[in-house]
């Protein structure tokens, strides 16, 4: 593969660095924040990738190094052996460069605002939820003075070309009604919304767009920023990332995808299940093709099977009628935009939202920490809600993320107990994910998991 080695200055971003901050980044040792700094700045460079395996992209780039220089007018970043599709004519793409210092900012700011500040701490919910907050605060991506009107989508990385197209239609429709649109900002239906969200906004005349990105250290090169993302924060767990998309949006659209979209699904569900969220408006709605029907009807099928008609009441499946999706979530808007008002409330950040440490607290998936998950029904349904989005997350990390790939292929698959109808309902749907190809982009597909029941 063809690489270029080159210098790049910030823009906007992050124009200076202490000494110190520099010395850190740079500190190569097992502590330091360098593996974590390179990594993510090749998940950026190498964004319109087609693979999904993160093990590959960094096997791939083995020589990719980064270095950082201090100079009389700011620092600059020194990339040696970086992928060439990142750059046109040898100057890097503009929005490749705002990604870069986006990750610069986000590292270093959660290192020493977050992780290094003694006031946060970190094991408590409200201050996990304002360590959220000073992130997406720091980003600017928190606008004051501004209706509700952000939309997140979810849905996976590895969908067909009839899906991808139905979910750029509604991001389509979304435009047009001036809504924003905020993903996970990797590719599939992440970016299908964008990209039909910056025609509508066109023909409405809206130069100040918003196409929101959130991602996390673990999943970023597995899921590099597409070229539509405007506004990238790394947040630095999963947990505060799916977080941050509760807190920033007003509204969740979930478009086909596979364990990592089903995580997404549990997380929010769970969220909303808790009896203190009672009443809370979250507009949620499932959507995709008529050729994604099945899909929807195994999910809700999953859902029934496992927490019940109460979550299943928390969402409406529309099928291939993206104006209808439109139309509901600009409708749904203006409840949201009372509640807070009525509560006192930002538009900008959920803050009345209810979440609980169960949600909040990174769970490193390891072979012990999947074997001991609880799984039976003799709990609160928002509390097996976080248990099950424990599941789907470790089978995520399993399948895209580095460390999780290593493990599985030290140790052999993840053990996963449940209770017998539940494993039953966890093989049915993870079955059909295997069969319609939504594990992996590319290749065969091998279980990471084994469930027992």
């Amino acid at each position: 593969m063809n690489r270029i080695s080159a210098s790049v200055s910030p823009e906007g971003s992050l124009e200076v660095l202490s000494q110190l901050e520099v010395r850190t980044l740079l500190d190569t040792s097992a502590r330091g924040l360098y593996r974590l700094f390179r990594n993510c700045a090749l998940a950026v460079l190498n964004s319109g990738s087609h693979t999904d395996d993160a093990r590959e992209i960094f096997d791939t780039y083995r020589d990719f190094g980064i270095n950082l220089m201090q100079r009389n007018q700011g620092i600059k970043l020194r990339l040696e052996n970086a992928p060439a599709s990142a750059f046109v004519d040898g100057k890097m793409i503009q929005g490749i460069r705002e990604h870069l210092f986006a990750v610069l900012r986000d590292i270093i700011y959660t290192h020493d605002e977050i992780h290094g500040d003694p006031s946060l701490d970190l094991e408590k919910s409200e201050h996990l939820t304002s360590a959220v907050f000073h992130i997406l605060r720091n980003a600017r991506v928190l606008r004051t003075g501004v209706d509700p009107n952000v939309v997140v989508c979810w849905g996976g990385h590895s969908i067909g070309r009839a899906e991808y197209d139905y979910s750029k239609e509604v991001g389509y429709q979304f435009g047009l009604r001036g809504l924003d649109v905020c993903t996970g900002c990797g590719p599939g239906a992440m970016k299908g919304p964008m990209k039909g969200a910056t025609i509508g906004h066109a023909k409405q005349r809206i130069t100040d767009g918003r196409y929101l990105g959130l991602t996390e250290p673990g999943i970023i090169a597995s899921e590099p920023p597409n070229p539509i993302v405007n506004e990238l924060v790394i947040l630095p767990d999963i947990e505060k990332r799916l977080e941050a998309f509760v807190r920033v949006g007003h509204g969740v659209v979930i478009f086909p995808g596979g364990v990592g979209t089903t995580e997404e699904l549990l997380y929010l569900l769970g969220i909303l299940m808790h009896p203190d969220n009672a009443g809370h408006p979250f507009p949620v709605i499932l959507t995709g093709p008529a050729e994604s029907a099945d899909y929807f009807e195994a999910v809700d099928r999953f859902i029934a099977g496992t927490l019940g008609s109460a979550a299943q009441g928390l969402y409406q499946v529309i099928v291939d009628n993206p104006v209808a999706v439109g139309r509901a979530m600009r409708e749904a808007m203006e409840t949201v935009k009372t509640f807070r008002h009525k509560g006192n409330d930002a538009f900008y950040f959920n803050w009345q939202l209810r979440i609980e440490k169960d949600f909040q607290q990174p769970f490193v998936p390891s072979h012990a920490a999947m074997a001991g998950l609880s799984l039976g029904r003799d709990q609160e349904p928002h509390r097996l809600a976080a248990n099950l989005r424990r599941v789907f997350s470790g089978i995520v990390a399993g399948n895209v993320k580095e460390h999780g790939i290593r493990a599985v292929e030290e140790f052999g698959p993840f053990e996963i107990h449940a209770d017998k109808d539940m494993a039953a309902a966890m093989d049915d749907l993870l079955q059909g994910f295997v069969a319609q190809r939504r594990m992996k982009l590319e290749g065969e597909y091998t279980p990471c998991y084994t469930l027992l029941g």
